[in-house]
């Protein structure tokens, strides 16, 4: 399956401070709903680094939309907590058949869609079998396996073809999303779901602002608005935190923390994260269709200095983060030795390359910078070639015309990238393809996870690409605001629990 929405929003997503998981803040705790006095009227402006082009979730690529639109405006018959977890949402409860094949949700009642008209069974019905027979529709793949989608009452049963072990997570995202059937509202520019918020207005190039949906079926937010600012420039963001414009910032850089601390009026939360920062190499092409030069290339790369550099997050040296299933510390595969890399591209009658690093120019230059000076330690002349967004789109992931490419990818559970040949990766082994396809028909979660633990090692010992580091959800939250993820934020923001001093 191509995630070809989540790459992109990978790519973009985090402009500014991507740094990573199993970190915890060095700040004081930030207040708890119980410790401030809630202000029902109160605006919240958080700072976030990419904006979407249009609000189509079904069709438009980009994590963007992933990240405020599901949860706060859309939902599905599931829902993830930032911590990985699956949940009940529009469905009350729901089951697994032992045999994996029948799964059985019981809708809630009583549930409104934003334009006042009652969710029904039959919407569930629909929605499901629209992303499910709609190959234009982002991770319609996703429910592939689903034979029949059927409603009896408020039950919903999806009866598969064979197990996907993989179901119920897909639910959580794109492919589960519940619409309204025959609704006419324009998703490139509006949206009606079922969430806490509504979309209230859209001033492009500068903000999104949701305003609280009193009619929702669950606990109401206990603020009036929610105001999404784009400002990928972090210092700029820093300035305007200062100057009281800003509650919030995401993909904050941790190196600034001391700054936005110094008037004891934020606070930097560092929280596990699945944002990896992957180095592609085009394997299709001479010299890196030679796992030497690749290995070469991995070795050569002082992944602590990055870590470092970055000021948050941890080294990571395989295709699968801490948070996911199938992880497993792979740093015995490819360790830095400069040495080690020279020998390699000495043996790979490689010496003296030039390449080019191809990436978005929204990532700065602090890891191109490190890349060029580790790969001239071995004799890589390596080439930056930092471009704009859409020529990144079309050479490297469409045509995927490049050498190296550096992608911040932010999705959770999207190992399924390197079991597909066609994917930018250009990686196509059938071993790995062979083992993902046996962890998808698994019908528990450990032989699914150890699979998928096969899979990522042989990837890792392929060298079909390297990971630079497992960035942390950088989080500087105003001292007057509680409630707000500080976990995988750059993936999903939801801002339901979101409270704001009165004082």
């Amino acid at each position: 399956m191509l995630r070809r929405p989540t790459l992109v929003a990978a790519a973009l997503l985090a402009a500014g401070a991507l740094l990573l998981s199993g970190c915890t803040g060095t700040a004081e705790p930030a207040p708890t709903t119980t410790e401030i006095t809630p202000d029902p009227d109160a605006s919240v402006n958080i700072r976030l680094v990419l904006e979407p082009g249009n609000l189509d979730i079904r069709e438009t690529a980009g994590a963007a939309l992933d990240q405020i639109l599901i949860d706060n405006v859309y939902q599905g018959l599931v829902a993830r907590t930032p911590e990985q977890d699956i949940v009940p949402s529009l469905a009350s409860d729901y089951e697994v058949s032992p045999d994996g094949l029948t799964y059985t949700f019981t809708l809630r009642e009583g549930v409104l869609f934003h334009d006042g008209e009652e969710l029904t069974p039959d919407d569930v019905v629909w929605s499901l079998e629209q992303v499910r027979d709609t190959e234009t529709f982002r991770d319609s793949a996703r429910l592939a396996k689903v034979d029949s989608i059927t409603a009896e009452g408020q039950t919903i049963t999806l009866t598969l073809s064979e197990p996907d072990s993989t179901l119920l997570w897909n639910l959580t995202g794109r492919a589960g999303l519940i619409l309204e059937e025959g609704d006419k509202t324009d998703r490139k520019t509006a949206a009606n779901g079922t969430g806490p918020f509504t979309l209230e207005s859209w001033k492009q190039g500068d903000s999104i602002t949701f305003a609280r949906n009193d009619a929702y079926w669950g606990d109401k937010p206990q603020v009036a608005e929610v105001v999404f600012s784009y400002l990928p420039d972090n210092q700029a963001a820093l300035t305007g935190a200062l100057a009281g414009e800003f509650d919030a910032l995401t993909g904050f850089d941790a190196n600034l923390t001391e700054q936005i601390e110094a008037n004891g009026d934020f606070a930097v939360s560092l929280g596990a994260s699945t944002d990896k920062g992957t180095l592609a190499f085009n394997s299709k092409k001479a010299p890196l269709d030679d796992p030497r030069v690749r290995q070469a290339i991995r070795q050569a790369i002082d992944k602590e200095s990055i870590v470092t550099a970055l000021g948050a997050g941890q080294t990571q040296y395989g295709p699968i983060p801490e948070l996911d299933p199938g992880y497993e510390d792979l740093s015995d595969v490819a360790p830095y030795d400069p040495e080690a890399a020279r020998a390699l591209l000495a043996e790979a009658g490689a010496e003296n390359l030039s390449l080019t690093l191809t990436l978005y120019s929204g990532y700065g230059t602090t890891v191109s910078q490190i890349l060029v000076s580790n790969l001239n330690d071995v004799g890589i002349t390596l080439k930056v070639d930092a471009v704009e967004f859409p020529t990144w789109l079309n050479d490297v992931y469409i045509n995927q015309d490049y050498d190296l490419s550096f992608v911040l990818h932010t999705e959770a559970r999207d190992f399924e990238n390197w079991a597909n040949p066609d994917y930018y990766f250009t990686y196509d082994n059938p071993e790995v393809q062979r083992l993902y396809a046996e962890s998808i028909a698994a019908t528990d979660e450990a032989t699914a996870a150890d699979l998928l633990k096969q899979a990522a090692r042989i990837v890792s010992e392929d060298h079909a690409a390297d990971w630079l580091y497992n960035g942390a959800s950088v989080v500087a939250v105003s001292t007057g605001i509680a409630g707000l993820p500080t976990v995988n934020v750059n993936e999903r923001l939801n801002v339901a629990e979101v409270v704001k001093s009165a004082e």
